[in-house]
């Protein structure tokens, strides 16, 4: 989500992004492995996340969504799209994200659109 946020404030390339991001950061191997492959399929689904979140975020532009949320989103609609992980642990992750970097209100949002999105991926 770190990443996915950077990238939108400072557009570059993935790879140089990763390698900047895991100076500072501290993970094992397989955490960062796993954590550069979703930023990668995330930030290769921008256009596909954003379409989801605008026709579901009802009353909501796309471009008044904060940054951080709108990562935060994009990389859930990512997750859930994937369908690896269960769809409950996506969105409690999720909404765990927006409490830490966003806002408790964030949080509610961020709940209820991966929700909707959940529902609209199980129909199609």
């Amino acid at each position: 989500m770190q990443m996915l946020f950077q990238s939108e404030m400072s557009p570059q390339d993935a790879k140089k992004l990763e390698a900047k991001f895991w100076k500072s950061a501290k993970a094992s191997d397989t955490t960062r492995e796993f954590a550069n492959a979703l930023f990668e399929g995330a930030a290769m689904e921008v256009a596909t996340a954003d379409e989801q979140i605008s026709r579901h975020a009802v009353d909501w532009k796309l471009e008044r969504i904060a940054a951080i949320d709108r990562a935060i989103l994009r990389l859930g609609i990512y997750e859930l799209r994937r369908g690896e992980t269960p769809a409950k642990v996506v969105i409690n992750e999720s909404v765990e994200l927006a409490k830490k970097f966003s806002s408790e209100d964030a949080s509610a949002f961020v709940n209820g659109l991966l929700d909707t999105v959940r529902k609209s991926l199980i129909q199609n």
